[in-house]
């Protein structure tokens, strides 16, 4: 096959995507960010929108809109127009919540929010403060389990991701360390820094200027294989076989947007993550990126509904 030079295949990308997005989209488009400023989610989607907006010659503006495990920034975009003007930006809990709240949801996740496009994926983390006596995952298994219920472990809320992990280590090592949700990243590193808490379940991007700075350490991830920016950090399941949590990120559109549409977004979407400036500030955070049809990411979006949903009964996680 007679190779196509890099300039070409961003003109082919320009002329494809041209007709739809110009005639359905105005030239400013609402990102709304389930979560708050500064979190990996937040950091993540500001380089897609602003690469995205560059390829397109459209103007992405993000809003953060936290709030309820991300149902508020949902419930918003699932009643927003289908015009190609309000795309939802979330992540893990997504796919937890029709779980965790059942028919209270005020929307259908599956029927109210399309797949756009899967953004990263990441491994979570096992954050200890730099005071906290033991220094790997067997030293705290055998810790905890000589004082059950004596140990704290922050996340960024009931049934995010990394809750789950927390549960998930708790249920696979027969221990018992008690959950502390914080509303936000910011407050969550604050007390795990100064020894508040000692212990505290993130995601790689988070974890790794905290790690680089030695303000924590990191016990292990929760990949199956070596996570090439944490150089040395063991995963969890080389003390617990099998277990495995990821984080990810995806973009979202409401019902009744033009199958077109999605598809265009979709096809520049793949072109901007192989721009090797978008690419690399990417693989620099620790968010793995990898080209995916609005196919692959509905049937991914799908096995994480049936994952979350064995977890949250397993682990009996509870929002009253």
């Amino acid at each position: 096959m007679t190779a196509v030079p890099r300039r070409g295949l961003i003109l082919t990308a320009g002329t494809l995507l041209a007709p739809a997005l110009a005639r359905a989209q105005p030239r400013s488009i609402r990102v709304i960010n389930a979560y708050s400023a500064g979190g990996t989610a937040d950091v993540v989607c500001r380089i897609i929108c602003a690469a995205l907006g560059a390829r397109l010659g459209q103007n992405f503006v993000v809003e953060n809109h936290p709030g309820a495990a991300g149902t508020v920034a949902a419930q918003a975009v699932a009643r927003a127009p289908a015009d190609g003007a309000t795309l939802l930006y979330d992540a893990t809990a997504h796919s937890v919540n029709p779980s965790l709240f059942g028919n209270r949801l005020p929307y259908d996740t599956r029927r109210d929010l399309l797949p756009v496009f899967l953004t990263m994926v990441t491994p979570n983390t096992l954050m200890s403060s730099n005071g906290f006596g033991p220094q790997t995952l067997p030293a705290l298994i055998e810790f905890a389990r000589s004082q059950p219920g004596g140990l704290d472990c922050a996340t960024t809320g009931i049934g995010t991701a990394q809750h789950v992990s927390l549960e998930l280590l708790n249920h696979m090592a027969g221990i018992r360390i008690a959950h502390i949700a914080y509303r936000e990243m910011a407050s969550a590193r604050n007390d795990l820094i100064a020894g508040r808490v000692p212990l505290q379940f993130s995601n790689v991007p988070t974890t790794l200027p905290l790690l680089q700075a030695g303000q924590v350490r990191c016990l292990a991830h929760t990949g199956p294989a070596p996570v090439g920016v944490l150089a040395g950090v063991p995963g969890l399941a080389e003390t617990l076989p099998g277990y495995e949590t990821w984080e990810w990120n995806g973009l979202f559109a409401p019902a009744g947007t033009s199958a077109t549409l999605i598809g265009e977004l979709n096809a520049a979407l793949n072109a901007v993550i192989r721009e090797p400036a978008t690419l690399d500030r990417l693989t620099g955070l620790g968010a793995l990126t990898r080209p995916n049809s609005v196919e692959d990411f509905a049937a991914f979006r799908e096995q994480q509904f049936a994952f979350f949903a064995r977890m949250v009964q397993m682990t009996n996680i509870r929002i009253d």
